[in-house]
């Protein structure tokens, strides 16, 4: 396997980062015991990086009407869909911590409509599955079906926005021939001893 961030750009050196980029890199490494290689790949645009991770933080990060969990299977199922290892494969294993279930992540991979979720979670991913495909055909209909299961307007928009956001992640996880790290295989699936 291969041990680069990403196949087509090179990752720059640490020590040659920005001093803010250069910080994040280390504190996640600290908290985490490694960097994401979607770190490292973006850290060759410091521009593009700092304005990515706004967003993602923005997104992601936040408290409102969807948990953490939920948060992380819209990137599953809607990164599955888009066929990009990167993210099915990190964003799997941070939906099994946060979910602390280590099923979950593999169950909405492959197909959200027999995981087991709750009927909310399947109507959330069924509209955060057609914003990321089929964007242009939402209508009313699809805003009624995720009424009875209690979205408010923000909620409705953080579906759409991490759809939309992990879209733009996946495409760039997969031109860049970003790798998924090794340690995100096992996160989540075993008890911490």
């Amino acid at each position: 396997m291969t041990k680069t961030a990403a196949q087509r750009f090179p990752a720059p050196a640490l020590d040659t980062l920005p001093d803010d980029i250069r910080t994040r890199l280390l504190a996640v490494q600290e908290k985490s015991g490694f960097v994401p290689n979607v770190f490292l790949t973006l850290a060759y645009r410091p521009d593009e990086f700092r304005a990515f991770f706004a967003y993602h933080d923005a997104l992601m990060e936040k408290d409102g009407g969807l948990t953490k969990a939920e948060r992380e299977m819209i990137v599953v199922a809607t990164s599955a869909a888009n066929q990009c290892q990167y993210c099915v494969i990190a964003h799997g294993a941070i939906l099994r911590i946060r979910a602390k279930n280590p099923l979950i992540a593999d169950q909405i991979a492959v197909n959200y409509r027999k995981a087991d979720i709750t009927p909310r979670q399947k109507a959330m991913l069924d509209f955060a599955m057609k914003v990321s495909a089929d964007a242009q055909r939402i209508s009313e209909d699809d805003f009624a079906a995720l009424a009875p299961h209690g979205f408010s307007d923000d909620d409705i928009w953080d579906i759409a926005a991490i759809s939309a956001f992990f879209a733009l992640s996946n495409r760039l996880a997969n031109f860049t021939g970003m790798r998924p790290n090794e340690e995100f295989y096992l996160m989540g699936r075993l008890p911490k001893t």
